[in-house]
């Protein structure tokens, strides 16, 4: 038995908890590259002459930017979601963590995640560092996604039966 302030939790099953975070995890994935989308459309407008018109959105560049803005907390809470699950799962899995390196590649994503949304909310405050770092955080949250999913990959492999 581990030894650690927290007990191994004696539960039929963790299975859940790792459906739940696999399919957080897919789901945060797929926030990033809708963020890309349309971070890149937002770049796009504010450069051209004339922004290009995107049928569903019928606010324009405003519209395109709620919905930025909506995906990106949905990201951060995706990824919240994330740790809370890969804390609880390894704590009742283990008795503690420090497992692998998963922990760590975690804790960087999550800071990434945060500080990319905290300088999205200096652009809209209209500081002029928030979006090239904003933009450069997210570059960064490419290689830490590939990072935490090459780890977590590897954490999955110690529950499956």
């Amino acid at each position: 038995m581990p030894n650690s302030l927290f007990p191994i939790m004696h539960l039929p099953s963790f299975l859940w908890l790792w459906k739940i975070a696999a399919w957080s995890m897919g789901l945060s994935l797929l926030a990033y590259l809708l963020l890309a989308v349309t971070g890149f459309w937002m770049l796009r407008a504010r450069t051209s002459q004339q922004p290009p018109s995107i049928p569903f959105l019928t606010k324009g560049h405003q519209g395109m930017r709620s919905l930025h803005f909506t995906i990106g907390i949905s990201m951060v809470s995706l990824v919240l979601l994330l740790l809370a699950i890969g804390v609880i799962g390894t704590l009742g899995h283990f008795g503690s963590l420090g497992q692998s390196s998963h922990l760590v590649a975690g804790l960087i994503v999550v800071a990434l995640v945060l500080l990319s949304a905290f300088s999205a909310t200096q652009i809209i405050a209209r500081q002029s560092w928030a979006r090239p770092l904003h933009i450069g955080i997210n570059i960064v949250l490419f290689m830490g996604f590939a990072w935490v999913s090459l780890t977590g990959w590897s954490v999955v492999q110690k529950y499956l039966p």
